[in-house]
């Protein structure tokens, strides 16, 4: 009975008697709801071109965080970030090059295992290059906004709102509009769109499948950029991050591995629904519950709707 009390009624009674600390925890679930998305939104970019779940995409994060960081010890932040944008693009089309041309065709298996080759080599390089000691982030080079306000939307409460969670998700919001209208609306969104439907039948019509791999990755590398840079300002840039990427996956079970606004919705149930149950349910379950919660949701969904919120019901037929 005092077991049921604790996970039914305390933690409403909580939320009713704190209502600003439950916006509080909405507010922080909800900003990195929208990171997980972000990160989600470049594994959706690779999948709807190639139909490969990309493995490296945790490492890409890592990476281009850490080459910005490492170039603004000399040179002022702006030309590193630019520089930065210039090494993506250039990772964009040596993997087109050298990892996806060679297995075009191939089994989606094979694809798979190049990116996890991928994803130990851009560690390994990352490690070697910039060393595996934390950095900061370079959020005030940047024009980036520190600091906090108190929002009292009533009297007696207080919800404290971060300056770069509200700067992160402006920016990640209007990256996921310029993406959406840039697929969708341009010659470039519609030649994607046409090789993630068929690659063969986009060849003959006499679509690059190489042009528009590399511009996918490129695309994703900005992606990962963006993202490294606000968590990066959020705590240190370091590998670990590579680990909060990969909640990524969950996201994408989440909403669908081929939908954007699934990647939204996905990542916004996880993030708040962490927060949430951590601030609320952690102490039942010993604490740590952020660490877990959005993988054993991602179990529930392959349990009951594998395709996602969002995703197409996959039928083979025999």
């Amino acid at each position: 009975m005092e077991l049921l009390n604790e996970i039914f009624i305390e933690p409403f009674v909580l939320m009713a008697d704190i209502p600003d600390l439950f916006v509080q925890t909405i507010w922080e679930g909800f900003v990195s709801g929208i990171l997980y998305a972000l990160i989600a939104l470049g594994f959706v970019l690779i999948f709807k071109a190639s139909g490969v779940f990309n493995f490296a995409q945790g490492i890409m994060v890592v990476f281009a965080a850490l080459a910005l960081v490492s170039l603004s010890q000399f040179m002022p932040a702006w030309i590193a970030l630019i520089l930065t944008i210039g090494i993506m693009a250039l990772l964009a089309i040596g993997i087109e090059r050298a990892v996806l041309r060679p297995l075009v065709g191939q089994d989606d298996a094979i694809l798979l295992m190049a990116t996890i080759g991928l994803t130990l080599f851009l560690q390994g390089v990352g490690e070697t290059v910039f060393g595996g000691e934390p950095k900061a982030m370079v959020t005030e080079e940047l024009g980036l906004p520190t600091g906090s306000t108190d929002w009292s939307p009533f009297e007696g409460w207080r919800v404290t709102l971060q300056h770069i969670d509200v700067a992160a998700v402006v920016i990640a919001t209007l990256m996921v509009i310029g993406l959406a209208i840039f697929f969708s609306k341009t010659r470039i969104g519609r030649a994607l769109r046409a090789v993630a439907d068929d690659h063969t039948a986009a060849l003959s019509v006499g679509i690059s499948l190489n042009q528009i791999w590399a511009i996918v990755w490129f695309a994703a590398g900005i992606v990962a950029l963006v993202t490294g840079i606000m968590w990066g300002a959020r705590s240190d840039v370091s590998f670990a991050l590579e680990v909060i990427a990969l909640k990524a996956l969950a996201v994408l079970i989440l909403g669908g591995f081929t939908s954007i606004p699934g990647a939204i919705v996905g990542g916004l149930i996880i993030g708040i629904g962490e927060k949430v149950f951590e601030v609320y349910w952690g102490g039942i379950f010993g604490g740590g519950v952020e660490a877990w919660f959005a993988y054993v949701l991602a179990l529930i969904f392959l349990l009951f709707r594998p395709q996602g919120l969002f995703g197409e019901k996959i039928i083979e037929r025999v």
